[in-house]
């Protein structure tokens, strides 16, 4: 891949480590030399690095595969999860899934991105529905924390709820975010 490919979303190996462009700048800073600044994502640990290329400099497409999966059940150590394309049942651990495992709910549909034939990543929706299994009665006259309590959610997840939510009660939480989005 040369410096014409680069685009955002592009995927790139440095140092046998997939990268994704999350932005890019052609930087022209001699009379004759150019260079492209890339903002890279860590597609296995989700860091940000900033990396300077010549246009001469060749790199190497990432061979990213995705896989439909649905998240089954989470035991002691592993979060099992079956791709729906061949029924291959697949097990990670909590490196490849990190902070989604508070938005994981058996049977919930996620895509696997996979790399030389390993997962690297989850990618979850946008939003999912979970349900509050505890969270203090709301009170009106509450105006000092805006309207908002904290509730515990059934994935363990913490997050601040208008005051009108209830223990068991299901809401849609923003998984990009982590806030209350609505009743479900």
């Amino acid at each position: 891949m040369s410096a014409e490919d680069f685009k955002v979303g592009k995927k790139l190996v440095i140092d046998w480590v997939p990268y994704e462009i999350t932005k890019f700048e052609h930087v022209k800073v001699a009379r004759w030399w150019a260079v492209e600044k890339l903002v890279l994502v860590n597609l296995i640990t989700g860091n940000s690095i900033t990396r300077t290329l010549r246009e001469s400099d060749k790199v190497e497409k990432a061979n990213i595969t995705h896989a439909n999966a649905e998240f089954l059940y989470q035991d002691d150590e592993w979060y099992n999860f079956m791709n729906t394309d061949n029924f291959e049942q697949i097990c990670l651990d909590e490196t490849v899934v990190w902070e989604k495992k508070y938005f994981l709910v058996e049977w919930d549909k996620v895509i696997l991105m996979e790399f030389e034939w390993k997962p690297i990543n989850v990618d979850i929706e946008p939003s999912v529905t979970l349900e509050v299994i505890e969270t203090p009665p709301g009170e009106r006259w509450d105006t000092a924390t805006w309207g908002k309590k904290p509730a515990t959610l059934s994935t363990w997840l913490k997050v601040q709820v208008p005051l009108f939510v209830k223990n068991w009660d299901k809401i849609k939480v923003d998984t990009r975010t982590y806030e209350y989005l609505s009743r479900a």
